[in-house]
């Protein structure tokens, strides 16, 4: 069965920190791309950071670049979202999802929430 079960949101103050994780299952890893994406009510999911399967790529959006860092353990076939410098903006159900490279066959997690205010 194939599962990506993320976690490790939460709310936080603007400034703060934290780090998401996603945890996947039934599939292999390594051949996987990672990438994480956003959603508000009402708005379409926002594509946020992908890592490649090897992990010796990374791209961000521009809201999120010098804050946000994506990795990768393929020992523990886990992909990581550090998030510094939260802002409220920032606030939003954040998704993984793997894919693989050259399809549009994209596996999804349910979601954690992140929520940044004072």
């Amino acid at each position: 069965q194939v599962q990506l079960v993320e976690s490790g949101g939460g709310l936080v103050q603007p400034g703060g920190s934290l780090r998401l994780s996603c945890r996947t299952s039934g599939i292999i890893f390594s051949n996987y791309n990672m990438a994480w994406y956003r959603q508000v009510p009402g708005k379409d999911r926002e594509w946020v950071a992908v890592i490649s399967s090897g992990g010796r790529r990374t791209e961000y959006t521009d809201a999120v670049k010098g804050r946000f860092t994506i990795s990768r353990n393929n020992r523990e076939n886990t992909v990581f979202l550090q998030m510094n410098s939260l802002q409220p903006e920032d606030t939003a159900v954040y998704y993984c999802t793997a894919y693989l490279s050259h399809t549009t066959n994209y596996i999804w997690g349910q979601g954690t929430q992140v929520t940044v205010s004072s």
